[in-house]
């Protein structure tokens, strides 16, 4: 455990700590003395503990000239600790990638739907007057409650001045941090919560549905009307909070965030793209069936989304969809929100068997394969061991010239050919 500190007892601390050279040795009894050599001591290295109330102590001065009064600042620094864990997370970067199967098999797994179904009957006043005031389903809201928190039972337990203090101090992200931790300070000047009961993530992500702190600002609402906005301990602020986030982010209320659907034979993956955006009737036109008994929903900006590759199941996709990316711009966590929530209002599951078989790349792979499209003419972007956009074109173009299905996943096989050829 770390201790705490205050910023004058540490600043006080650090006064003391001063170091004299060595007196020089006596001379010898010899005609010519030698001559008397200095030598210096190091200074200890400073550790983060004793250099962190330095960084606290100017960003402090920095809030009060952003309107921050002393009761604040005092509130939250006066007990600020350094996390060694937030910088720890920070800097991990796991060595290997999750394929969206084995992702969706937790996220949205039969007892987590279970779960929800309890959770929604719970709390089903909450959740129905935040979908009726924002027009977002209460299933919806109850999922990303479900993925963010496990409804409720880990939302984090790191003080989230501390972890964006550490975060900031530590550098990485310094612009990032310094802009929430303003945000956090404002909203315990706001009097919507109490330090002691600020916690969160090591990001400084908050509450059951973990929100930012810029996002809070913006985006939590008093739901229950006590004068505060309290995203920890009301469900009505936590489902009203959400609704409105995704309300904004542009949910269109009466549509579905997609569903699963039958490719015709022939259908080129190419046009599984984000780019390519058609309503619902054009893509049934083209041959696009619903992959259950339901009718293809209308959807007027709809995309093919193959998370799976060419060889697992597809979805259509609509506007709500890329409203679920506004809270979580990862492709499996906005479909695993609409999966769950499709399990919650008793819908069925993905359909399509999954290609089980393939094995995700790891980062050091993903970064060969970058380098290797790159040195081979297919444009994939600066590589990072990270699949984006870039990459996905960079592959679908490598699959075009070898006369291969354009769907952009990358694949073992694919990577061993890039590395054979000359």
């Amino acid at each position: 455990m770390h201790r705490s500190f205050t910023l004058v007892s540490a600043m006080a601390l650090l006064a003391g700590c001063a170091f004299s050279p060595a007196p020089a040795p006596m001379p010898a009894a010899v005609p010519t003395p030698p001559v008397a050599v200095a030598v210096a001591v190091p200074a200890p290295a400073v550790t983060p503990e004793q250099d962190f109330p330095r960084w606290v102590q100017a960003f402090a001065a920095t809030a009060r000239d952003a309107g921050i009064n002393d009761t604040t600042l005092r509130s939250a620094f006066d007990d600020v600790r350094f996390v060694p864990r937030a910088v720890a997370l920070d800097r991990r970067q796991p060595e290997f990638t999750q394929t969206v199967w084995d992702y969706l098999d937790r996220a949205a797994s039969p007892n987590r739907v279970a779960s929800g179904r309890e959770k929604l009957a719970q709390f089903n006043a909450e959740a129905e007057a935040a979908a009726a005031r924002h027009g977002v389903p209460a299933p919806v809201l109850v999922a990303v409650w479900g993925l963010e928190s496990s409804y409720g039972a880990n939302f984090g337990d790191i003080p989230v001045i501390d972890a964006l203090a550490t975060l900031g101090f530590e550098g990485r992200r310094e612009a990032w941090a310094r802009q929430q931790l303003l945000a956090a300070l404002q909203i315990l000047q706001s009097g919507d919560i109490q330090r002691a009961r600020m916690v969160g993530s090591w990001a400084g992500a908050m509450g059951q549905t973990q929100f930012l702190p810029s996002n809070f600002l913006a985006y939590a609402v008093d739901a229950d009307g006590d004068g505060r906005r309290d995203i920890w301990g009301s469900m009505a602020d936590v489902m009203g909070s959400t609704a409105n986030f995704l309300a904004r982010a542009g949910w269109v209320p009466g549509q579905p965030w997609g569903t699963e659907v039958r490719l015709p034979p022939g259908f080129d993956p190419g046009r599984a793209d984000a780019s390519v955006r058609q309503t619902s009737a054009a893509w049934a036109a083209e041959g696009l069936q619903p992959a259950t008994d339901a009718a293809l929903p209308e959807l007027g900006d709809a995309i093919v989304l193959l998370p799976a590759g060419a060889s697992g199941p597809a979805f259509l996709v609509g506007t709500n969809f890329r409203a679920l990316l506004r809270y979580n711009n990862a492709t499996s966590y906005a479909l695993a929100v609409g999966l769950l929530s499709q399990g919650i209002a008793g819908g069925p599951g993905v359909v399509s068997p999954w290609p089980r078989d393939l094995v995700a790349l790891s980062r050091a792979q993903l970064l060969v394969l970058q380098t290797a499209l790159n040195e081979r003419g297919f444009a994939s972007g600066t590589p990072d061991g990270v699949m984006g956009p870039a990459t996905r074109a960079g592959l679908r173009a490598y699959q075009r010239s070898l006369g291969l299905p354009a769907d952009g996943f990358p694949t073992l096989d694919l990577l061993a050919q890039l590395q054979s050829r000359p």
